[in-house]
């Protein structure tokens, strides 16, 4: 039977911890109190019980009645040992008034201290816990009103656009109508009537764009507006599309790609730009997406509340029963009592929320269709599928097996002798790299998830993922292996059809065909092959390459910094498309792409490029968030960038000139990722820590491994060294020793990964937060000034 602090521990909400009751505390005064009960001395027992005299046949009797009269009497005449008293404390302002329980023992108890620190603290976890409660719930009735008040806006906006329909389909059958008896007459006989309905349908577009004014919504230039030729009135409306819109509808990607597409509405309906009518379609329904994420996190924020109040309720039943179990006495039904008669259990404001919610949503974004409301809702999240995992392991072992056979054949056809290792190392060796180094990568980032998820790290709500379509780890393996098994089949391949006698220009196609057929399976339209995460992948990608247009959230420069690891992934994939666009696996002539000067030029710009695009982002996030530590953030990639350049300078030109600029900018850059790393990444490294030289919290229960992340990430900053030392024999080697250095910044990049996120996770932790803050569209007239 699992122990109720572990089942609180596995269920209560990451974000909230310190805000729960502390069961462990508690639980650990109850064993102090047990520690102090001690046996009575001989001189407490009645004189009659330890006399010469032996006993009374009639005390087996006695002792029966004693049991039931103690028994019938016990609900009338026995005293309760404690009180509960409630005084109410008020705000400086007045306005808000907190209830304070303070517990106050009727009865002695032989460890009286003990059992007064106890209920004092279990009064401090009560206080606490309703606090918490109130505070969280003012604050999801706020937004309910704020997002009813956004509702009533759109619905009032959706009934001008309808009204303006209905007038353009009214106005274009009387204008075709007035033309027709034109001819015959200068005025027409409905023309009065027109004008009349078109005066009256303005004068209800004023209305309610007066009324909307009322209620906080901004129309520029609202009171100078001008009419247009058909009589109808010019209206901007201020709707504000932020560039992160949280929530089931794919967050910041979806808003970006709504706010373009309301971009490029507004210059074809007005490429003159000025005037013109800004209530349409697409600004409606870019409003109303946003205003339904804010309902359904919402929705979930209420959901967490309700949890919190049921779990921290049934840890007070059960702290109480293991005191009563303990003193022998019968206290937790008094104080129970109080318990659920407080603010986190009695109130029902929450529940009657969320009613309301359903109901507003089923009503208003599903077509009243209460189930799918519920699937926006509830978002069910796919469990973990056994065949996932039947397909890890054998695919694990699929690649186990073909590697060795691989290493076999290699040994065999002596594709590593002199006369064959260059050949082999121009053709196949970029491409399958590549593959390696990804699944490599794939690896770390499933080891990511599985450390993640057993740490109660809510990296979904982090990276802001759909719960139902986010990765998880046995998924992550799952690509990984795949993707291994695949490249090691194809060398198999490769290696049997050079030996079968086939062309060499027709077998070194084979590594273009690979990653042909990738690049095919990520850009896949159909619902296969993990689509979300494919789409997500590719969104990401493009807000990195066009990172200065586009807000930069978590996810991004997470992706970012994998990208500045991967560089030599990159350079492969330079080297893999000059092969084929020059045809060099015709001729084989494989010194046509290294000797060009694009080709050496384009080294630069790709070393450059993730270290060039993750300072941009700094620039964007400095320019957003006014933070300057986001300037200094950018210093380091600038430094990294150099440090790179200079290093592909120096293996060119091998002088001692370069080898001491190489040397300075590669220290340089090391001390600046180093400082980075621990201090700002990873929030270690500070002195006046509870735990030396770390943080004051810390995820992991052992201290030891913060020290050797520490230690080992600082070996693996510097294997830049090996670039100066050339530690190199053959070509062979050469390359080998190269996808070594790439694959241990791979493994170094997935271990900087845990305890970024993790830190990022305490930050949430420390301010509560477990649910996101959705912008709304329509703001309020005071705040624009």
């Amino acid at each position: 039977m699992v122990k109720f602090s572990k089942e609180l521990e596995a269920q209560l909400i990451p974000e909230w911890k310190e805000a729960f009751v502390n069961y462990c505390l508690l639980k650990k005064q109850i064993k102090k109190i047990k520690t102090s009960r001690k046996p009575k001395p001989a001189s407490h027992y009645p004189i009659a019980q330890h006399s010469d005299f032996g006993r009374s046949l009639f005390d087996p009797v006695r002792k029966l009645a004693r049991t039931f009269s103690d028994k019938l009497f016990s609900n009338s005449e026995k005293p309760e040992i404690l009180q509960v008293r409630r005084r109410r404390n008020s705000s400086e302002n007045g306005d808000d008034v907190d209830e304070i329980y303070q517990t106050e023992l009727v009865q002695l108890f032989s460890e009286e201290d003990e059992v007064k620190v106890f209920f004092a603290r279990l009064d401090e976890e009560l206080n606490k816990v309703n606090q918490f409660h109130k505070a969280k719930e003012t604050e999801f009735l706020g937004r309910g009103e704020i997002l009813k008040k956004q509702l009533e806006i759109l619905a009032e906006l959706k009934q001008i656009l309808s009204d303006r329909k209905k007038r353009n389909l009214s106005g274009s059958n009387s204008h075709r109508s007035f033309s027709s008896s034109a001819r015959n007459s200068d005025f027409s006989a409905g023309s009065p009537g027109d004008l009349s309905e078109i005066q009256s349908e303005t004068s209800r577009t004023d209305e309610i764009i007066e009324a909307l004014e009322r209620n906080g919504v901004s129309f520029i230039n609202s009171a100078t507006r001008s009419k247009t030729k058909g009589g109808k009135p010019k209206m901007s409306l201020r709707v504000d599309i932020p560039d992160a819109v949280a929530g089931a509808e794919g967050g910041a990607a979806r808003s970006i790609a709504t706010a373009t597409s309301v971009l490029w509405e507004e210059l074809v309906n007005n490429p003159r730009g000025g005037g013109g009518d800004f209530i349409n379609r697409k600004k409606i329904q870019c409003a109303e997406k946003m205003i339904r994420s804010a309902f359904v996190e919402l929705y979930r924020g209420l959901g967490l509340l309700k949890t919190y109040s049921s779990l921290n309720m049934i840890a007070f039943t059960k702290i109480m029963k293991k005191f009563d179990k303990v003193a022998g006495q019968n206290a937790s039904s008094t104080y129970l009592k109080v318990v659920k008669r407080s603010q986190f259990i009695s109130s029902d404001k929450v529940v009657r929320l969320m009613d309301e919610v359903e109901s507003i949503f089923t009503k208003h974004f599903a077509n009243n269709d209460r189930k799918k409301a519920m699937k926006f809702l509830k978002p069910h999240q796919t469990k973990d599928s056994h065949m996932v995992t039947f397909f890890v392991g054998l695919f694990t072992g699929c690649f186990i097996s073909l590697f060795s056979i691989y290493i076999i054949l290699a040994h065999l056809s002596g594709i590593f002798t002199s006369s064959a290792q260059v050949s082999y190392m121009e053709t196949v060796y970029p491409v399958f790299s590549v593959f390696a180094l990804l699944s490599l990568h794939m690896f770390m980032y499933g080891c990511n998830l599985f450390m993640w998820k057993n740490t109660r790290i809510n990296y979904t709500f982090i990276f802001e993922f759909a719960p139902n379509t986010a990765l998880r780890y046995r998924d992550a393996f799952l690509m990984g292996t795949t993707f291994m098994t695949s490249v090691v089949a194809a060398m198999v391949i490769h290696l049997l059809l050079r030996a079968g006698g086939f062309s060499a220009s027709q077998v070194d196609t084979i590594p273009g065909i690979l990653l042909l057929i990738f690049i095919c399976v990520l850009i896949c339209p159909f619902d296969t092959f993990y689509r979300p995460t494919r789409f997500c992948f590719i969104r990401i990608l493009r807000n990195i390459v066009c990172s200065p247009f586009y807000k930069v959230l978590m996810v991004d420069f997470f992706m970012a910094d994998q990208l500045t690891s991967q560089i030599p992934l990159l350079r492969h994939l330079e080297s893999t498309g000059c092969y084929f666009l020059a045809q060099s696996f015709k001729t084989h002539e494989y010194n046509t792409c290294k000797n060009g000067r694009i080709y050496r030029e384009l080294a630069y710009l790709i070393s450059f490029s993730p270290y060039f695009w993750r300072a941009m982002q700094c620039i964007r996030r400095w320019w957003d968030e006014s933070n300057p530590d986001h300037l200094i953030n950018m210093g380091k990639y600038v430094s990294a960038m150099v440090a790179a350049g200079v290093r592909i300078t120096y293996a060119r030109e091998t002088t001692d000139l370069w080898l001491t600029v190489v040397l300075v900018s590669s220290v340089v850059a090391t001390i600046y990722q180093l400082y980075w790393d621990f201090v700002k990444d990873w929030g270690l490294l500070n002195p006046k820590s509870k735990n030396p030289w770390l943080r004051d919290n810390l995820v992991l229960r052992n201290k030891n491994f913060y020290y050797f992340s520490i230690a080992l990430n600082l070996v693996l900053r510097v294997a830049w060294i090996e670039t100066i030392m050339r530690f190199r024999v053959s070509p062979v080697q050469s390359h080998l020793l190269d996808f070594l250095l790439a694959s241990l910044e791979v493994i170094r990049r997935g271990h900087w990964n845990f305890y970024r996120v993790e830190n990022e996770h305490l930050n949430n932790v420390g301010q509560f937060r477990a649910v996101k803050t959705v912008p709304l569209p329509f703001r309020d007239m005071d705040s624009d000034g």
